[in-house]
């Protein structure tokens, strides 16, 4: 039965169709690309390394662990647009990029991907641990020889930078082994939503909006719904953001993303928090939703992409 004959039991286009058989197909392709021991166009190596043995295999969609130097280890299928934009963002600066290959939705629905995220986090803090460690792993000479342990980051665009945020809280509460500490955190147009409209978000058929139809579909055991504080972090019962388990944090947001309301207070209520770190915000003119990851060679994704790795490499 091709995908033109079968019945659908979900239409979440532009992103993802479910089947009744239980087959998906995902709508926005990009083509594999195979590790490159030296990229020509940004002179950053790459390799792929295999995930902690904790689960069944990992499907495919990254977030990132971030520790300088210029080299990147993928635990991810090569993926040309990501590949491209991780390969000019860490050139810029110098850093060892772990990009997490972590389950997707709706095959392993959540919170798979927040603990295969948490799990590879633990990963790469492993190494530094001398002795008997909790997590079953081979060390990766990669992670050994160039990561600063005393520099490490995560972050990521979308839906990743939610997970981002969300790892940042949970290392708030849970140590890292060896007692790793998260020096920053980059949230790239972060995926929050919520019941209730902020700004001049729209108040009607609200349960129709694509981003929480595919929340549902994607955690559809989560208590709340669309206001789980995983996903609506000003929901109540949610944790304080004065947790968050890192010295600063990034907001990289566009003037025409539909989630940049939502962006901005994040922001301010992690001032207000009583949180005692530093928060960076940037707001690109005139663009949309993660446009400097679809093309990062305009004039204003240069820009972006050198502002994050700014922020990295601790410049000005």
């Amino acid at each position: 039965m091709t995908a033109s004959t079968k019945e659908i039991l979900a239409d979440l286009s532009p992103v993802i169709k479910l089947y009744t058989d239980g087959t998906v197909d995902r709508l926005l392709p990009s083509p594999y690309v195979p590790p490159s021991p030296e990229d020509p166009a940004t002179g950053v190596s790459s390799k792929d390394t295999p995930p902690p043995q904790t689960h069944s295999p990992l499907s495919k969609s990254p977030n990132l662990s971030l520790l300088p130097r210029r080299r990147i280890l993928h635990r991810i299928r090569f993926l040309s647009l990501r590949f491209r934009y991780i390969n000019l963002l860490f050139a810029e600066s110098a850093a060892l990029v772990v990009s997490v290959e972590y389950r997707l939705a709706p095959e392993h629905l959540l919170p798979a991907a927040y603990d295969d995220s948490w799990t590879a986090l633990n990963w790469i803090c492993s190494h530094v641990v001398v002795g008997e460690i909790k997590i079953n792993f081979k060390k990766e000479d990669w992670i050994s020889n160039y990561g600063d342990f005393s520099r490490v980051f995560v972050g990521g665009d979308s839906a990743d930078g939610n997970i981002a945020h969300n790892i940042a809280m949970r290392a708030g509460s849970d140590p890292l082994p060896g007692n790793v500490k998260i020096v920053g955190a980059i949230l790239s147009h972060p995926e929050f939503c919520g019941s209730n409209p902020i700004g001049n978000e729209p108040e009607e058929n609200r349960g129709e909006n694509l981003l929480h139809r595919m929340w549902l579909m994607a955690y559809p055991s989560t208590g709340g719904g669309i206001d789980n504080p995983l996903i609506n972090l000003f929901a109540d019962g949610a944790p304080s953001l004065s947790g968050l388990g890192c010295s600063k944090i990034m907001v990289c947001l566009s003037e025409k993303d539909v989630l940049t309301r939502r962006g901005r207070r994040y922001a301010e209520e992690v001032k207000k928090s009583g949180w005692e770190g530093e928060v960076e915000v940037v707001e690109v003119e005139g663009e949309d939703h993660c446009f400097h990851y679809f093309d990062p060679h305009t004039k204003k994704a240069r820009s972006l992409i050198n502002r994050i790795a700014a922020f990295i490499s601790h410049r000005s």
